[in-house]
Protein backbone atom coordinates (compact mmCIF):
# COMPACT_ATOMS: atom_id res chain seq x y z
CA UNK A 1 0.00 0.00 0.00
CA UNK A 2 1.40 3.31 -0.70
CA UNK A 3 1.73 6.16 1.62
CA UNK A 4 -0.41 9.29 1.44
CA UNK A 5 1.35 12.44 2.05
CA UNK A 6 -0.28 15.69 2.40
CA UNK A 7 1.16 19.05 2.15
CA UNK A 8 0.06 23.18 1.80
CA UNK A 9 1.69 26.30 2.52
CA UNK A 10 3.12 28.11 5.44
CA UNK A 11 -0.18 30.37 4.59
CA UNK A 12 -2.39 27.34 6.20
CA UNK A 13 -0.52 28.44 9.77
CA UNK A 14 -1.11 24.87 10.36
CA UNK A 15 0.26 24.78 14.56
CA UNK A 16 3.45 22.81 14.39
CA UNK A 17 2.49 19.86 16.49
CA UNK A 18 0.08 18.81 14.24
CA UNK A 19 2.01 18.99 11.34
CA UNK A 20 4.03 16.24 12.85
CA UNK A 21 1.47 14.69 14.39
CA UNK A 22 -0.15 14.06 10.73
CA UNK A 23 3.53 14.23 8.56
CA UNK A 24 1.91 17.48 6.88
CA UNK A 25 4.68 19.21 4.62
CA UNK A 26 4.64 22.46 4.24
CA UNK A 27 6.84 24.67 1.95
CA UNK A 28 7.63 28.73 3.12
CA UNK A 29 5.78 31.16 0.77
CA UNK A 30 8.06 34.56 1.14
CA UNK A 31 7.99 37.95 3.28
CA UNK A 32 10.20 40.82 1.79
CA UNK A 33 11.62 43.65 4.58
CA UNK A 34 13.75 46.30 4.11
CA UNK A 35 15.32 44.64 0.45
CA UNK A 36 15.93 40.86 2.33
CA UNK A 37 13.90 37.91 1.20
CA UNK A 38 12.90 35.96 4.25
CA UNK A 39 11.31 32.35 4.23
CA UNK A 40 7.89 32.23 6.29
CA UNK A 41 8.38 30.84 9.60
CA UNK A 42 12.04 31.92 9.39
CA UNK A 43 11.14 34.79 10.86
CA UNK A 44 9.99 35.75 14.21
CA UNK A 45 6.02 37.53 13.62
CA UNK A 46 7.00 40.06 15.79
CA UNK A 47 9.91 41.35 14.04
CA UNK A 48 7.31 42.07 11.39
CA UNK A 49 5.55 44.61 14.18
CA UNK A 50 8.76 45.70 15.28
CA UNK A 51 9.87 46.74 11.28
CA UNK A 52 6.42 48.47 11.47
CA UNK A 53 6.31 50.50 14.29
CA UNK A 54 10.37 51.47 13.45
CA UNK A 55 9.94 52.34 9.75
CA UNK A 56 5.99 53.12 8.77
CA UNK A 57 6.35 50.58 5.92
CA UNK A 58 4.68 47.14 5.84
CA UNK A 59 6.74 44.41 4.62
CA UNK A 60 5.31 42.98 1.38
CA UNK A 61 4.94 39.17 0.64
CA UNK A 62 5.21 36.93 -2.45
CA UNK A 63 4.28 33.01 -3.51
CA UNK A 64 6.62 29.85 -3.36
CA UNK A 65 7.65 30.01 -7.07
CA UNK A 66 8.02 26.98 -9.01
CA UNK A 67 11.48 25.95 -8.83
CA UNK A 68 10.89 25.77 -4.74
CA UNK A 69 7.97 23.51 -5.24
CA UNK A 70 9.80 21.24 -7.65
CA UNK A 71 12.36 20.67 -4.77
CA UNK A 72 10.14 20.86 -2.33
CA UNK A 73 7.73 17.59 -4.29
CA UNK A 74 11.42 15.94 -4.78
CA UNK A 75 12.25 16.24 -1.44
CA UNK A 76 8.86 14.40 -0.20
CA UNK A 77 9.43 11.92 -2.57
CA UNK A 78 13.36 11.34 -1.28
CA UNK A 79 12.20 11.19 2.45
CA UNK A 80 8.24 8.95 1.55
CA UNK A 81 9.72 6.81 -1.48
CA UNK A 82 6.68 5.51 -3.74
CA UNK A 83 4.43 8.06 -1.69
CA UNK A 84 1.22 9.88 -3.13
CA UNK A 85 1.59 13.58 -2.90
CA UNK A 86 -1.76 15.55 -2.61
CA UNK A 87 -1.50 19.31 -2.12
CA UNK A 88 -3.88 21.54 -0.61
CA UNK A 89 -3.10 24.80 -1.62
CA UNK A 90 -3.67 28.73 -0.70
CA UNK A 91 -5.89 30.33 -2.66
CA UNK A 92 -5.01 30.95 -6.34
CA UNK A 93 -7.36 33.84 -6.53
CA UNK A 94 -5.04 36.00 -3.81
CA UNK A 95 -1.61 34.20 -4.99
CA UNK A 96 0.66 32.64 -7.55
CA UNK A 97 1.46 29.98 -5.34
CA UNK A 98 -0.68 27.19 -7.05
CA UNK A 99 -0.31 28.57 -10.13
CA UNK A 100 3.49 27.66 -9.32
CA UNK A 101 2.67 24.15 -7.65
CA UNK A 102 1.02 23.16 -11.34
CA UNK A 103 3.94 24.24 -13.31
CA UNK A 104 6.07 22.26 -11.01
CA UNK A 105 4.17 18.94 -10.58
CA UNK A 106 4.47 18.60 -14.57
CA UNK A 107 7.68 17.36 -13.61
CA UNK A 108 6.25 14.46 -11.52
CA UNK A 109 3.65 11.45 -11.22
CA UNK A 110 1.27 10.43 -8.68
CA UNK A 111 0.86 14.43 -7.51
CA UNK A 112 -2.85 16.08 -7.01
CA UNK A 113 -3.40 19.17 -6.89
CA UNK A 114 -6.20 21.02 -5.21
CA UNK A 115 -7.11 24.86 -5.00
CA UNK A 116 -8.47 25.34 -1.02
CA UNK A 117 -9.84 28.74 -2.09
CA UNK A 118 -8.93 29.87 1.69
CA UNK A 119 -6.24 30.87 3.70
CA UNK A 120 -4.97 30.20 6.95
CA UNK A 121 -7.39 28.70 9.57
CA UNK A 122 -10.08 28.14 6.52
CA UNK A 123 -7.62 26.47 4.86
CA UNK A 124 -6.07 24.87 8.20
CA UNK A 125 -9.44 23.26 8.58
CA UNK A 126 -9.67 21.63 5.46
CA UNK A 127 -5.96 20.05 5.34
CA UNK A 128 -6.38 18.93 9.05
CA UNK A 129 -9.46 17.32 8.08
CA UNK A 130 -8.23 15.21 5.32
CA UNK A 131 -5.42 14.64 7.74
CA UNK A 132 -7.72 13.47 10.31
CA UNK A 133 -9.90 11.03 8.10
CA UNK A 134 -6.25 9.46 6.72
CA UNK A 135 -5.24 8.73 9.90
CA UNK A 136 -8.44 6.71 10.66
CA UNK A 137 -8.59 5.10 7.03
CA UNK A 138 -4.82 4.95 6.00
CA UNK A 139 -6.11 2.38 2.79
CA UNK A 140 -8.04 5.21 1.76
CA UNK A 141 -7.66 4.93 -2.16
CA UNK A 142 -6.10 8.30 -2.78
CA UNK A 143 -8.74 9.35 -5.76
CA UNK A 144 -11.19 9.09 -3.06
CA UNK A 145 -9.66 11.21 -0.89
CA UNK A 146 -9.27 13.91 -3.09
CA UNK A 147 -12.76 13.79 -4.02
CA UNK A 148 -13.88 14.40 -0.28
CA UNK A 149 -11.61 16.99 0.17
CA UNK A 150 -12.90 18.69 -2.92
CA UNK A 151 -16.26 18.38 -1.68
CA UNK A 152 -14.95 19.94 1.76
CA UNK A 153 -13.64 22.82 -0.21
CA UNK A 154 -16.83 24.71 -0.47
CA UNK A 155 -17.71 24.22 3.24
CA UNK A 156 -14.83 25.46 4.73
CA UNK A 157 -15.82 28.99 6.18
CA UNK A 158 -13.24 31.69 7.27
CA UNK A 159 -13.74 35.08 8.72
CA UNK A 160 -11.91 38.18 10.23
CA UNK A 161 -11.42 41.34 12.17
CA UNK A 162 -7.85 42.83 11.17
CA UNK A 163 -5.64 44.09 13.90
CA UNK A 164 -4.40 47.24 11.75
CA UNK A 165 -5.80 48.18 8.91
CA UNK A 166 -3.15 50.08 7.63
CA UNK A 167 -1.42 46.75 6.55
CA UNK A 168 -4.94 45.47 4.72
CA UNK A 169 -5.13 48.90 2.90
CA UNK A 170 -0.86 48.24 1.55
CA UNK A 171 -1.46 44.46 1.27
CA UNK A 172 -3.78 45.20 -1.35
CA UNK A 173 -5.65 41.68 -1.11
CA UNK A 174 -8.88 42.60 -0.30
CA UNK A 175 -11.07 43.07 -3.56
CA UNK A 176 -13.38 46.00 -2.43
CA UNK A 177 -10.77 47.83 -0.38
CA UNK A 178 -11.54 50.77 -1.68
CA UNK A 179 -15.57 51.15 -0.08
CA UNK A 180 -13.33 51.18 3.25
CA UNK A 181 -11.09 54.12 2.87
CA UNK A 182 -12.31 57.25 4.17
CA UNK A 183 -13.34 55.42 7.22
CA UNK A 184 -10.41 53.78 8.62
CA UNK A 185 -9.98 54.81 11.58
CA UNK A 186 -14.11 53.96 12.29
CA UNK A 187 -14.63 51.19 11.66
CA UNK A 188 -13.81 47.38 12.26
CA UNK A 189 -14.32 45.51 8.31
CA UNK A 190 -14.89 41.95 8.73
CA UNK A 191 -13.19 39.94 6.10
CA UNK A 192 -14.49 36.81 4.30
CA UNK A 193 -13.44 34.22 1.55
CA UNK A 194 -15.76 34.61 -1.36
CA UNK A 195 -15.07 32.19 -4.04
CA UNK A 196 -11.23 32.18 -2.63
CA UNK A 197 -11.24 36.11 -2.60
CA UNK A 198 -11.02 38.61 0.05
CA UNK A 199 -14.00 40.32 0.29
CA UNK A 200 -14.71 43.03 3.24
CA UNK A 201 -18.68 41.92 4.17
CA UNK A 202 -19.90 43.40 7.57
CA UNK A 203 -18.35 46.49 8.94
CA UNK A 204 -18.34 46.80 12.57
CA UNK A 205 -17.91 49.59 15.29
CA UNK A 206 -16.52 50.08 18.81
CA UNK A 207 -14.13 48.35 20.27
CA UNK A 208 -12.38 45.20 19.85
CA UNK A 209 -14.15 42.97 22.43
CA UNK A 210 -17.54 44.09 20.86
CA UNK A 211 -16.46 43.69 17.42
CA UNK A 212 -15.12 40.08 18.04
CA UNK A 213 -18.18 38.82 20.13
CA UNK A 214 -20.45 40.21 17.21
CA UNK A 215 -18.29 38.66 14.58
CA UNK A 216 -18.82 35.24 16.18
CA UNK A 217 -21.86 36.13 16.50
CA UNK A 218 -23.20 36.77 12.99
CA UNK A 219 -20.53 33.78 11.74
CA UNK A 220 -22.35 31.34 13.86
CA UNK A 221 -25.59 32.40 12.72
CA UNK A 222 -25.10 32.78 8.90
CA UNK A 223 -23.73 29.14 9.16
CA UNK A 224 -24.51 25.61 10.47
CA UNK A 225 -20.51 24.80 11.83
CA UNK A 226 -20.02 21.66 12.22
CA UNK A 227 -19.89 21.58 15.86
CA UNK A 228 -16.85 18.70 16.40
CA UNK A 229 -14.08 21.51 15.98
CA UNK A 230 -13.90 25.53 15.38
CA UNK A 231 -10.36 26.90 14.70
CA UNK A 232 -10.29 30.71 16.03
CA UNK A 233 -7.15 32.77 14.59
CA UNK A 234 -5.23 35.23 16.19
CA UNK A 235 -2.57 37.59 15.39
CA UNK A 236 0.18 38.77 18.48
CA UNK A 237 -1.20 41.07 20.48
CA UNK A 238 -5.00 40.29 20.61
CA UNK A 239 -6.18 40.90 23.90
CA UNK A 240 -6.37 37.61 26.35
CA UNK A 241 -9.53 38.59 27.65
CA UNK A 242 -11.07 38.53 24.19
CA UNK A 243 -10.18 34.89 23.82
CA UNK A 244 -11.12 34.00 27.10
CA UNK A 245 -14.50 35.37 25.97
CA UNK A 246 -14.43 33.26 22.08
CA UNK A 247 -13.73 30.23 23.60
CA UNK A 248 -16.87 31.02 26.57
CA UNK A 249 -19.01 31.46 23.64
CA UNK A 250 -18.05 28.75 21.30
CA UNK A 251 -18.53 26.18 24.19
CA UNK A 252 -21.79 27.70 24.75
CA UNK A 253 -22.83 27.31 21.14
CA UNK A 254 -21.42 23.21 21.49
CA UNK A 255 -18.68 23.21 20.32
CA UNK A 256 -16.09 20.46 21.08
CA UNK A 257 -12.91 20.83 20.58
CA UNK A 258 -11.61 24.76 19.83
CA UNK A 259 -8.20 25.33 18.58
CA UNK A 260 -6.52 28.46 18.63
CA UNK A 261 -3.95 29.12 15.26
CA UNK A 262 -1.59 31.78 15.33
CA UNK A 263 -1.47 33.66 12.62
CA UNK A 264 2.34 32.85 11.15
CA UNK A 265 3.90 36.07 8.94
CA UNK A 266 2.53 35.74 5.49
CA UNK A 267 -0.78 36.35 6.97
CA UNK A 268 -0.43 38.69 9.83
CA UNK A 269 1.52 41.26 6.68
CA UNK A 270 -1.75 41.49 5.57
CA UNK A 271 -3.77 41.70 8.60
CA UNK A 272 -1.11 43.41 11.50
CA UNK A 273 -1.21 43.03 15.13
CA UNK A 274 -4.38 41.87 17.61
CA UNK A 275 -6.38 40.52 14.67
CA UNK A 276 -8.76 37.91 15.40
CA UNK A 277 -11.08 35.54 12.92
CA UNK A 278 -13.10 32.34 13.10
CA UNK A 279 -13.20 29.11 11.08
CA UNK A 280 -14.70 26.04 10.77
CA UNK A 281 -16.42 23.64 8.17
CA UNK A 282 -20.35 23.63 7.58
CA UNK A 283 -22.56 20.37 7.91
Amino acid sequence: MRKIILSTESGADLPGDLAEKYELQVVPMHIIMDGKDYLDGSLPVQDIYDYYRRTKKIPSTTSTNAHEYQEFFATIRDNFPNCIIIHVGYTSKASSSFQNAVIAAEEFEDIFLIDALNVTGGLAAIVLYAADLLEKEPGIEPERLVEIIQAIVPKSRLAFIPGNLEFLKAGGRVSNMASLIGALLKIKPCIELKDGKLVSTKKYRGKMSRATEKLLSDYLNEFNIDRQQLYFIYSIGLDERIKERMEEVAKGNGFQKIRWIQAGGMISTHSGAGGFGVAGLEH
